[in-house]
């Protein structure tokens, strides 16, 4: 077996990815509830709102109010996320956020005009603005991430090569601008990975670009998702991108049953059970999963929040034996 990381970091998206997918409207302060208590477990990073059209994302229409309304931890970053330059002033009036530039690509041509409704020309054209933006700013670049990276519900199966060619594209396009990205996130958006593709991906940009930190950000639609990321542990990734209690989806992914990221307790409980450190309490995330339910209204697909951590047991069990 490969070795594994001995500890990773987690950005918990639920909030974000999660709340943008629901159908009806959930109250503001439901919404603050659940990250001020994501916040008090141990998650040390968050994207809690987008800032976008609300004609094309109504769920997403109060961020501002979301993000004015929290009350911040200490230790936590909390961030949000934006396509133009009107969602980064957005971001920026909250004056409550942290601010740091990412440079975007789509492996699917089909999906980037689904998602954004762009062509990759216009993508490059409005990324070449953002830089511009973030330079002109002075705000930090730190990261760049493939949409679409395993396959897309209207293209099919991405080839790895052009994954590999357009991380290549990216960091060419970064260097550009003076500008070196310490890492580069790989995000199964509609849920066509596999452990081995997960692999195959991984170790061909590995292989590539040996230097890079790797990011993933996987779906669970297929209930591939904590195989995915185990996968990934295994190609050496040490950041990944998850959902509390497998919140949410993407609305544009084409199939009704498109699930959200990873569910962040069970990937929290693997690592656990595998000793890799997350510095996150499974027990007050487990609690957040199934406040999560109540904020939503219908059952969500976490596992770990409803049959509980094995160290509970083994300590219901040691207590036993000793009586």
């Amino acid at each position: 077996m490969s070795d594994l990381p001995k500890a990773i970091h987690i950005k918990e998206e639920g909030p974000r990815e999660g709340f943008q997918f629901e159908k009806g409207p959930i109250p503001t302060a439901r919404k603050i509830e659940l990250i001020d208590a994501l916040a008090k477990t141990g998650i040390r990073h968050m994207q809690i709102v987008s800032f976008v059209s609300p004609k094309a994302v109504p769920t997403m229409a109060d961020a501002a109010e979301v993000v004015a309304g929290l009350t911040m931890q200490p230790g936590v970053a909390y961030s949000g996320l934006w396509f133009n330059d009107q969602g980064l002033d957005r971001a920026i009036a909250t004056g409550r956020l942290e601010i740091k530039g990412s440079i975007s690509m789509t492996a699917s041509e089909k999906f980037l005009k689904k998602n954004l409704n762009r062509t990759p020309e216009q993508q490059l054209a409005v990324t070449r603005g953002l830089i511009e933006t973030y330079k002109s700013r002075g705000i930090p670049i730190e990261r760049g991430g493939v949409m679409a990276a395993f396959g897309c519900n209207f293209e099919g199966d991405i080839p790895v090569q052009r994954v590999v060619d357009m991380v290549g594209q990216m960091l060419d396009l970064a260097a550009g601008y003076g500008v070196t990205l310490g890492r580069v996130g790989l995000a199964d958006t509609m849920a066509w990975a596999t452990p081995l593709s997960i692999k195959r991906v991984v170790g061909a940009v590995k292989d590539k670009f040996p230097g890079l930190d790797l990011e993933l950000h996987l779906h669970d639609t297929r209930g591939m998702g904590i195989a995915n990321a185990y996968a990934g542990l295994e190609m050496g990734v040490t950041r990944f991108d998850s959902s509390v209690a497998g919140l949410g989806g993407c609305p544009f992914a084409g199939h009704a049953g498109a699930a959200g990221n990873v569910c962040t307790e069970d990937l929290v409980f693997m690592c656990d059970e595998v000793g890799i450190e997350t510095g996150i309490d499974l027990e007050k995330l487990a609690a957040c999963g199934r406040l999560a339910e109540e904020v939503v209204g219908h059952p969500l697909p976490g596992s770990v929040m409803k049959g509980g951590s094995l160290r509970n047991l083994r300590n219901k069990i040691a207590e036993a034996a000793r009586a």
